[in-house]
């Protein structure tokens, strides 16, 4: 019934800083759609970026994400890009299970306090 994932939402303080972040760190397009919303396009899905209350069918709060993003960049390569960026690194590389098998994570925070994990398959 269920084929994949097109888009899931980020409750985030600042949607400008957010999709900053995003752009800068993990290379996602930022795109403008509706009546001015903010999202985050990479490969065939979407990150859309909302604010606290703007959304009144859920009970979304700030900083209560959690995603694993796919990666084909090498961990050790993924770290050096990481540093560079400024971006502190929780965890990782760590082995976990991902959807189709084995992946190789790692972890940290976006600025709102999102987990993001970003793995790669071996």
């Amino acid at each position: 019934m269920i084929t994949g994932i097109d888009h899931i939402v980020l409750t985030v303080r600042d949607i400008e800083r957010s999709a900053a972040f995003y752009e800068r760190v993990l290379k996602m397009e930022v795109i403008i759609f509706g009546e001015g919303r903010r999202a985050l396009r990479f490969g065939t899905q979407k990150i859309n970026l909302q604010t606290l209350g703007q959304e009144t069918r859920n009970y979304a709060g700030i900083g209560s994400g959690d995603l694993c993003l796919i990666t084909e960049i090498a961990p050790k390569a993924l770290l050096a890009h990481l540093a560079a960026a400024g971006v502190t690194v929780i965890e990782g590389p760590v082995e976990k299970s991902g959807a189709l098998g084995p992946i190789t994570s790692v972890y940290f925070n976006d600025p709102d306090g999102n987990l993001v994990e970003v793995s790669s398959y071996s």
